[in-house]
C-alpha cells in the first residue's frame, strides 16, 4: 500500500477552512448541493474527454452519482463514476488553491460579515468542497483517475494538515466520505444519514442535475437503489413547471454563486438554426470579474449533450458576467474548440444572444429602474468595456449607460434622459471627468454651464476616460468635455459674441498673460482669458486634440512610466476675479517683483487642486504657500 504522507494545507486554504468551520451559516444543508455539483462536473469532464478518448468509457459506460448513508457508522458517502483525480491533482486541487486572487478572496472573507456572504464567495471561488466541514468532523476522499490503474486516499479533519496514501478503488471516479457531526437541529445540522432528509435535499437543490443521483437503502438486509432526481433539462420545461425557486437552484448549481440571480432570460431561436438558451444575470459581481484568467462562458449543449462547459465564443467579453446554457439541435456533437472559433453558426448565435441580452437589459432599464440600477452598480463598468471592444452593438450599449450629473434628480441618468432635458439651443452633451463624484461636482470647469442651466455628466469611473475616447456622439449630438479649450455653453450666436468679447479683453491682459506663460512654461503652453469661470480665479483646459489628464495618467501607469512629463495644458484665468485683478495690478506696477513668480505657481497649484490633481512639485508648492502665509499673516 505504500506509506502515508502528512502534508500542510496552503496558508490561504487553512484560512478558508477556518472561516468555513467557524462561520455561522444560515443553511448548512448546502454542502450536499456543492458535493453533488462537483460530482456532476466530474461526470461532465469525463464525457467531454471521452469524445476524443473513447476508451475511457468502453469498459464502464455507466455515469452516475451514488449516495450511501450509514446510520450506524454516522457516515455519508457521495460517490461518482467521473473523471477522478491523480495523486498530484488531489493535492493541487484540495490541499492548495492554485488560482489567482486567492489572497484577495481570503481578505474579503476576513473583512466581510461572514454568514451567507462568506458562503457566496467560497462558492464563486470554486472550492465548495470545503463546505463539507460544516457538517463533518472528518472527510475522506478516495479517487482514481480515468484511464489509470492507481488510486489515492486523502483524509483531513480540517485542522491544518491532511494525509495522502495509496488506496484501492476498483473503478474510476471519486468517493467523498463524510464522518458526520452529531445531529444538532439548533445549529442547523440535520440527520444526513436519513433517507427522507437526503430525498428532500436532492429534490430541492439538485433535481435538474443531468446525471442520475441514486440513493442506497437497505431493506430487510437487501440493498435497494432509488434514483432521486428527474434529470429533465430545466431549459426544456415551462416556467410554471420550474418556478422561481427551481430556476434559482439551477443557477446555484451552474454558477456556484450562493446568491439568487437578479434576473433570467429564456430564449428560443427558430428558423434555419434552432437553439434554446436559459441565461441568468447575477445579482452580485464575482470577485474575479476583472481577472485575466477568469473562467467564463456559457455551457454549450448539442441535442442536450454537454459539449463545452465554458464556451467563450457564445457571448462577447463585455457580457462575460452572464451565466447559462445554450442547447442547439443543429451543431455537430464532435465540435472542437478550434471549430467553435471558426463556425459561422456559432458566430450567428453569438450576435443573436448578445442582441437579446442587451435588449432585455434595455427593457429592464425602462420598466424596472430600481432593478436595473442594482445591476448597473455591479456590472456597469463591464458594459462600458463594450464601447471600446465592440462596434456592432455600440448603439444598444449607449442606451444602457448611466451617469450621475449636475441634474438634481434621484439617481443616475441615461443619455436619452439627458437629451430629453436639454434646453433649447443646447446642441451637445457635456461631461466632466474626475476621480470622484464629489471632486467632479466642485470642478471649476462647470461654472459657466451651471450658470447657463446646462446639465453636465460626471465621468468618474476610471473606464469613463476610455468611454470618452470611444464615444463621440449620441443621437447625432456630440459628446463634449467641458474641460476642453474653446468649449462654451450657449447657441452659436452667443458663443461667437462671447469669443469676440474674450479676445478684446485678452488684448488688454496680453502682458500679464505673457508673464504667466513665461513663469509657468514647464507646465503651461498658453495663458488666456476664460469665459467659463464665474467664481474661480483659474482653471486648466486641454487642447482640442490632447489626451485628457486622467487618461494620460492611466496610460503612463499602464506603461510603467509614472515619471513621464505630462502634456502642457492651457491656463485660463478669470479676469473678473479679485485675485487675478490684484496679480495683474502687481505685475503692471512691479513686473520684476520675484514674489510674482511664486504667486503664479500658487495660482497654478490652486487650479490643479480644484480639479482633483496634485501640483507638479508638491514640495515646492508647500514651500511657496508657507512663505506666502508667513509674509501675509
Amino acid at each position: 500500500m505504500g506509506t502515508t504522507e502528512t502534508l500542510p494545507f496552503q496558508a490561504e486554504t487553512r484560512q478558508l477552512l477556518d472561516i468555513v468551520v467557524h462561520s455561522l451559516y444560515s443553511n448548512k444543508d448546502i454542502f450536499l448541493r456543492e458535493l453533488l455539483s462537483n460530482a456532476s462536473d466530474a461526470l461532465d469532464k469525463l464525457k467531454l474527454e471521452a469524445l476524443e478518448k473513447h476508451e475511457l468509457l468502453e469498459q464502464d459506460p455507466v455515469l452516475d452519482i451514488e449516495l450511501v448513508p450509514d446510520p450506524q457508522a454516522r457516515t455519508l458517502t457521495v460517490s461518482d463514476s467521473g473523471i477522478g483525480m491523480s495523486r498530484d491533482e488531489l493535492v493541487r486541487l484540495i490541499g492548495t488553491i492554485a488560482k489567482s486572487g486567492t489572497r484577495e478572496l481570503v481578505e474579503q472573507l476576513k473583512a466581510g460579515p461572514g454568514g451567507d456572504t462568506a458562503a457566496s464567495l467560497i462558492g464563486q471561488f470554486g472550492v465548495g468542497f470545503y463546505s463539507a466541514f460544516m457538517v463533518a468532523s472528518r472527510v475522506e476522499i478516495v479517487t482514481r483517475k480515468a484511464g489509470t490503474e492507481t488510486s489515492t486516499r486523502w483524509e483531513s479533519s480540517g485542522d491544518g494538515t491532511y494525509t495522502v496514501a495509496e488506496a484501492n478503488r476498483f473503478r474510476r471516479g471519486t468517493d467523498v466520505i463524510l464522518h458526520l457531526k452529531p445531529v444538532d437541529p439548533e445549529n442547523g445540522i440535520a440527520d444526513y444519514t436519513s433517507a427522507q432528509v437526503l430525498r428532500t435535499l436532492v429534490k430541492k437543490h439538485s433535481d435538474f442535475v443531468a446525471h442520475p443521483i441514486k440513493l442506497k437503502e437497505v431493506k430487510d438486509g437487501v440493498p435497494e437503489w432509488t434514483t432521486l432526481n428527474s434529470m429533465k433539462p430545466i431549459w426544456t420545461q415551462s416556467a410554471s413547471e420550474v418556478g422561481d425557486v427551481g430556476y434559482a437552484e439551477f443557477y446555484h448549481h451552474l454558477s456556484h454563486d450562493w446568491h439568487d440571480p437578479l434576473d433570467r432570460i429564456a430564449l428560443k431561436a427558430e428558423g434555419r438554426l434552432e437553439y434554446q438558451a436559459l441565461l441568468f444575470v447575477p445579482s452580485k459581481a464575482p470577485f474575479d470579474l476583472y481577472y485575466r484568467d477568469q473562467e467564463y462562458g456559457l455551457q454549450l449543449h448539442v441535442r442536450r449533450v454537454l459539449i463545452m462547459d465554458h464556451c467563450k465564443a457564445l457571448l462577447p467579453p463585455f457580457l462575460r458576467f452572464v451565466k447559462g446554457v445554450v442547447d442547439s439541435a443543429d451543431l455537430p456533437v464532435n465540435l472542437s474548440r478550434e471549430m467553435i472559433q471558426q463556425d459561422r453558426h456559432i458566430a450567428q448565435m453569438r450576435a443573436w444572444l448578445a442582441r437579446k441580452v442587451l435588449d432585455h437589459l434595455a427593457a429592464m432599464l425602462a420598466d424596472r429602474r430600481e432593478t436595473y440600477q442594482a445591476f448597473w452598480g455591479e456590472f456597469g463598468t463591464v458594459i462600458k468595456e463594450g464601447l471600446a471592444q465592440d462596434t456592432e452593438h455600440r448603439d444598444r450599449l449607449l442606451k444602457l449607460l448611466l451617469f450621475h450629473s449636475t441634474h438634481e434628480g434621484e439617481g443616475p441618468t441615461s443619455l436619452a434622459e439627458y437629451v430629453q432635458r436639454m434646453p433649447e439651443g443646447q446642441a451637445s452633451l457635456y461631461y466632466v471627468t474626475g476621480e470622484s463624484r464629489a471632486i467632479a461636482a466642485r470642478s471649476p470647469h462647470l461654472e459657466a454651464f451651471k450658470a447657463k442651466g446646462y446639465e453636465v455628466l460626471y465621468f468618474v469611473d476610471p473606464i469613463d476616460e476610455f468611454v470618452a475616447q470611444s464615444v463621440h456622439e449620441f443621437e447625432g449630438k456630440p459628446l463634449v468635455s467641458v474641460a476642453r479649450a474653446g468649449v462654451e455653453p450657449g447657441s452659436e450666436t452667443e458663443r461667437k459674441a462671447t469669443e469676440d468679447a474674450r479676445k478684446s479683453r485678452e488684448q488688454e491682459l496680453r502682458p500679464f498673460l505673457a508673464f504667466l506663460e513665461q513663469a509657468l512654461a514647464e507646465t503651461v503652453r498658453e495663458a488666456r482669458v476664460s469665459t467659463r469661470l464665474t467664481t474661480s480665479p483659474a482653471c486648466l483646459v486641454a487642447g482640442e486634440h490632447d489626451l485628457s489628464p486622467g487618461l494620460e495618467r492611466m496610460l503612463r501607469t499602464a506603461s510603467g512610466k509614472e515619471e513621464g512629463t505630462p502634456t502642457r495644458r492651457i491656463l485660463e484665468v478669470n479676469d473678473g476675479h479679485p485675485l487675478v485683478q490684484r496679480l495683474r495690478a502687481m505685475h503692471a506696477g512691479s513686473p520684476e517683483d520675484p514674489s510674482l513668480a511664486d504667486a503664479a505657481h500658487l495660482l497654478l497649484g490652486a487650479a490643479l487642486l480644484a480639479e482633483g490633481a496634485a501640483p507638479p512639485d508638491p514640495s515646492a508648492f508647500a514651500e511657496r504657500l508657507t512663505a506666502f502665509m508667513t509674509r501675509e499673516l
